[in-house]
């Protein structure tokens, strides 16, 4: 008798975690926890990089002085930024388009690796690399705060040309 009332205590509590869970699902998405595509909001990107692209923060803040965190970025065809170096990892996804990414000091086109939907690639810090969207591009781009955008030639530093 025991074990069937200690059964019946055990179903009932899953039921009722269960519905707990169910419960919560829309306040975790009310609370910004969870995004669709439609439901992601884009405004202009910040001065370290040139005018045109737009950016979505969807986890912690990258200019914090730590902490997680996740940004898509939209970039019209053509878009291009400058070689760069970053001191802290840099992880990215095509969420959309394509983009390609070169490596070092100066931008050349011919030596990009072309990247499609779904492609991820992860740069170390202090990797001096360069980008451009092919087609319209969203990418996807976590890591750990603070974002620092070092350009390799000062001068084409968007943020300082002002």
């Amino acid at each position: 008798m025991r074990k069937i009332g200690l059964g019946l205590l055990m179903l009932g509590g899953c039921v009722l975690a269960g519905r707990l869970t169910m419960n919560l699902a829309p306040t975790m998405a009310e609370e910004e926890h969870a995004f669709t595509p439609d439901g992601i909001s884009f405004g202009p990107a910040p001065a370290f990089v040139e005018p045109g692209a737009q950016l979505a923060v969807l986890e912690g803040n990258p200019m914090a002085a730590s902490g997680d965190y996740t940004v898509r970025l939209k970039m019209p065809a053509g878009y291009k930024i400058a070689p760069h170096w970053h001191p802290k990892r840099e992880n990215v996804t095509v969420i959309s388009g394509t983009f390609k990414v070169g490596m070092g000091d100066k931008f050349e086109e011919k030596s990009m690796m072309i990247f499609p939907v779904g492609s991820f690639a992860f740069l170390d810090p202090d990797m001096h690399h360069y980008a451009q969207a092919s087609t319209d591009v969203v990418v996807q781009i976590h890591g750990q705060a603070p974002v620092q955008f070092n350009y390799v030639n000062p001068s084409d530093d968007p943020g300082k040309k002002k």
